[in-house]
């Protein structure tokens, strides 16, 4: 391949990237704007067919292509083939749909637009008795699905075969389209990078309506040196950029996309992607479309599948508790861990916030509210999402719109990641709630009392670490977290606990492993959290070596023993626990002091958290952690 093809999409970090032409003005709009295509197979053999359609009888599947031997039928009501009609009426100016399609007639064919309602019932809304080849309209008013309820297509071959090509969901196309650009964030994750940016190439269309794609890399395996990345730089043309960085995390990432396009176009819309996930490319013309036409700017997010499990939906919207520091939390009714071959999400539900595996944001947001806080990892997402809404922008996670991305239950709860965790949800609680200080403490203390009695002393050092830091006011930030995550990392390295070894050969002697099944969950939590530490405390613990599995490591269970081999969350190793009294007795101690100073000092940051909230999301700031000269 020709090296400069490389070299001019390769931008230096001492000064913003130059942009392609398209991204610079809007687009103008045809008669109908297309909604959402007719998919009939999935990206990935991985990803079972019948997301996307069901048949019965014998057929054939394309892309964008379904064939019908006679006697067969098929309907689209499933989790990538329904029209979300109950979210495209709350949230948008579109007042009637076409579904469209092109049919390929040998006899006699049956096609029916069907809805349902908030409880999934059944209602045909227009059909057809088709006995020749062309296209095939029928139309669909939104106008009875504020709650709940979405549309689909069946179809019967009746005596002969059945084509269906070309099908689309279309609306009244706004005055003009605006420019969407796509930004990648990745960190040593060069070959899954470089499948996305791939699978965004792959499909024409979809490539088409992206006016730049930004793969800010901040890792030292790099995107640019895999084969794959190579191969696909021709397909893009001029619309790739690529830019190196210092690693500030999925912030820093995320946020360098909205920096470069928001200083080209101030009206382009940007979608931050993951570069580890299994990339649906209909789903970038699905946000897009929804953001083009809502009733007011509005962040669009995709909803998650687990990559893992890949009919399984994460959760279908979340919200954010700021008063118990917990995010990721599912909204009312939604569907949470849920198999979308077996159920449908018919309820409207409405997001607090969307995560940043893939989430669309409007120009008019970043040109109100300024770029995302530095916070390096994790909360990012959080924060953008709350302070949008609290400037009246709202977030919309968008059903039949997901992209595949790794199951959060495979990583372990203990590692370095806790101390941006903690620190993170301090931070954002104080900028966006009035935190009670003494109910605070007391859920912290909670927390770190469990983690103790469970012997998971690395990770009460971590989570400390991360309240510590957020101590120290918003000065932590000053280098977007840089030394955050070094010193987050190398600190764990003191608690052998935290040290993952392979399963067949620990550190210890597999014959004098005795495993133990916990029972439930007591009645009287807090009587035995203290029963529990009591035990720990005095050593009238089990003794012997103990095999605790992952479903099975809840602190009142673990607490029992005094030297624990537990399985990791990510089924690819165990940690060994061992009681230490005096290590304990450190960390209770240190514990208390730093609670107690978190309980005084709370108010006194809040108020300084938020006056620099002005500065820490300045272009002038991160400006100065990219190292940009600006022009």
């Amino acid at each position: 391949m020709d090296q400069s093809a490389t070299k001019a999409v390769t931008e230096t970090n001492d000064r913003p990237s130059t942009a392609p032409a398209s991204l610079r003005a809007d687009h103008q709009a045809p008669d109908r704007l297309v909604l959402q295509r007719g998919i009939f197979t999935g990206p990935s053999a991985k990803v079972s067919d019948e997301l996307y359609a069901v048949v019965k009888g014998r057929a054939h599947r394309e892309r964008l292509e379904l064939r019908l031997d006679k006697g067969a039928s098929a309907h689209t009501n499933t989790y990538f083939g329904r029209f979300a009609a109950s979210y495209w009426q709350r949230w948008t100016t579109v007042t009637e749909v076409w579904a469209t399609m092109v049919l390929d007639v040998t006899k006699r064919a049956r096609i029916r637009l069907v809805a349902s309602d908030i409880a999934g019932h059944r209602r045909i809304i227009d059909t057809a008795e088709v006995t020749a080849s062309g296209p095939l309209t029928l139309t669909a008013p939104l106008d009875q699905y504020v709650d709940g309820g979405a549309l689909w297509l069946e179809f019967d071959a009746i005596g002969g075969e059945l084509g269906i090509s070309a099908q689309t969901w279309t609306a009244t196309a706004p005055d003009h389209v605006r420019p969407v650009a796509i930004a990648i964030c990745t960190f040593n994750r060069a070959a899954d990078c470089a499948e996305t940016v791939a699978a965004l190439a792959s499909d024409a269309p979809i490539l088409a309506a992206i006016d730049a794609v930004y793969v800010v890399d901040q890792g030292t395996d790099l995107v640019e040196n895999q084969p794959r990345f190579q191969e696909t730089l021709p397909v893009f043309g001029d619309k790739l950029r690529y830019i190196r960085q210092p690693n500030l995390g999925g912030a820093g990432g995320f946020t360098r996309g909205l920096y470069e396009v928001s200083a080209v176009n101030e009206h382009a819309d940007v979608i931050l992607m993951d570069d580890d996930i299994l990339c649906e490319p209909e789903t970038v013309l699905r946000l897009n479309a929804f953001a083009n036409l809502t009733a007011e700017p509005t962040l669009v997010g995709a909803q998650m599948l687990f990559l893992l499990n890949p009919d399984y939906l994460n959760v279908g919207a979340e919200e954010v508790h700021l008063h118990e520091l917990k995010h990721g939390q599912k909204v009312s009714k939604a569907l949470r861990n849920t198999s979308m071959l077996k159920k449908n999400q018919e309820r409207r539900v409405d997001a607090g916030y969307n995560a940043w595996w893939t989430c669309l944001i409007p120009a008019e947001v970043v040109a109100k509210i300024g770029l995302p806080v530095p916070i390096f990892f994790q909360w990012d997402d959080v924060e953008y999402g709350i302070r949008a809404r609290e400037h009246g922008f709202v977030t919309v996670t968008l059903p039949n719109a997901a992209v595949w991305h790794a199951d959060f239950y495979w990583k372990d709860y203990d590692d370095w990641a806790r101390y941006f965790s903690t620190r993170n949800s301090l931070i954002v609680g104080s900028l966006h709630a009035d935190l009670d200080g003494k109910a605070i403490t007391r859920q912290l203390f909670r927390s770190l009392a469990e983690h103790l009695v469970a012997m998971q002393y690395g990770l009460v050092h971590t989570t400390l670490q991360g309240i510590e830091d957020f101590l120290q006011g918003p000065k932590i930030l000053r280098d977007g977290g840089i030394a955050a995550l070094a010193a987050a990392r190398t600190g764990r390295a003191d608690y052998p606990e935290t040290i993952k070894h392979p399963a067949a050969t620990p550190p210890v002697r597999s014959a004098d492993i005795q495993m133990r099944r916990a029972g439930g969950e007591p009645s009287r939590v807090t009587a035995v959290l203290i029963k529990r530490a009591i035990a720990q405390w005095t050593g009238r613990t089990q003794r012997g070596l103990i095999g605790v599995t992952r479903e099975d490591a809840h602190w009142w269970h673990v607490a029992l023993f005094d030297h624990v081999v537990v399985t990791d969350a990510s089924q690819s190793g165990v940690r060994i626990r061992q009681r230490d009294k005096a290590r304990a007795r450190a960390l209770l101690i240190r514990t208390i002091r730093v609670l107690r100073r978190l309980r005084r000092d709370l108010p006194t940051l809040t108020r300084q958290y938020r006056a620099a909230v002005p500065e820490l999301t300045s272009r002038e700031n991160w400006e100065r952690l990219y190292g940009i000269k600006p022009d």
